[in-house]
C-alpha cells in the first residue's frame, strides 16, 4: 500500500526574456512581458540594484527580477514604462562611463570614460532646445575631433556615434536605438521617417551570416 500523497501539480512559469542596451547617460533595461498590468508592476531602484516584479497575464506565476548592477545608479532620476509588448525601466547612470556587462564585478579602471559634454548633452534634466541642427558644422566639428584625437577602428566609430547621438533631435536618437535594437546591432540609423515606418531588417556584413540566439 503506497501512502504517498502527490503534489498537486506547479503552475507552469513562462519564460520572459530580458535584455539591455545603453545611451550615454542611461542602461535601458526591457522585460519582454505582453500585456501587464501597469498597476501591479513593482519597481526599486537601489545605488548598484534592480528589483522588479509583476504577475505574468494568464498564468498563476508571478515574474521576478532582480540584478546586482556592474556599476552605479541615480535611483531619483530612473523611470519605467509599461507598454502591451514590454516593461522598460531606463536607469541613469551615475558616471559617463561606458557599461562592458550589466551585471557582475565593477571594472571602472578598464572602461574609458564618456565626455562630460556629450553626457550634458543627452541628459534629460533640462528641456530640450527647440531649434534646427547646423548638421555642418556638426560635420565639420566630427572632423576636428578626429584630425585632433586620431582616433582608429572602433574608437573612430564610437567617437562619432557619441556626437551624432549628443547632439542629435530626438527623432534621431530614436531612430539610432530602433534601428541598432531591431537590426540586431547591424544597422545604425538617423532618419527617423525612415526608420517609424517598419522594422528595421538585420543586415549583417558580407561574407557573415546572422543567427538569431534561441533559449
Amino acid at each position: 500500500m503506497n501512502d504517498s500523497k502527490e503534489n498537486p501539480a506547479e503552475p507552469v512559469k513562462p519564460k520572459i526574456k530580458h535584455d539591455w542596451y545603453q545611451t550615454d547617460a542611461f542602461v535601458v533595461v526591457t522585460i519582454l512581458i505582453k500585456n501587464a498590468v501597469k498597476e501591479k508592476v513593482k519597481v526599486h531602484y537601489g545605488e548598484h540594484s534592480l528589483s522588479l516584479s509583476s504577475p505574468i497575464p494568464n498564468s498563476e506565476a508571478e515574474y521576478s527580477l532582480e540584478l546586482e548592477l556592474a556599476h552605479e545608479i541615480i535611483p531619483s532620476m530612473c523611470s519605467y514604462v509599461v507598454s502591451p509588448s514590454k516593461i522598460e525601466v531606463k536607469l541613469r547612470k551615475k558616471e559617463g562611463l561606458r557599461w562592458t556587462v550589466l551585471e557582475g564585478e565593477r571594472t571602472e579602471e578598464k572602461i574609458k570614460a564618456i565626455p562630460q559634454a556629450v553626457i550634458d548633452a543627452s541628459g534629460t534634466q533640462q528641456p530640450p532646445k527647440l531649434f534646427k541642427k547646423d548638421w555642418d558644422k556638426i560635420e565639420k566639428d566630427i572632423k576636428k575631433m578626429e584630425e585632433e584625437e586620431k582616433p582608429v577602428g572602433d574608437a573612430a566609430l564610437n567617437a562619432l556615434f557619441q556626437k551624432i547621438y549628443g547632439e542629435g533631435s530626438d527623432e534621431v536618437r530614436r531612430a539610432m536605438n530602433k534601428s541598432f535594437v531591431e537590426s540586431g546591432g547591424t544597422v545604425l540609423s538617423t532618419n527617423w521617417d525612415q526608420v517609424a515606418k517598419e522594422k528595421v531588417d538585420v543586415k549583417p556584413p558580407d561574407g557573415l551570416e546572422f543567427k538569431k540566439w534561441e533559449s
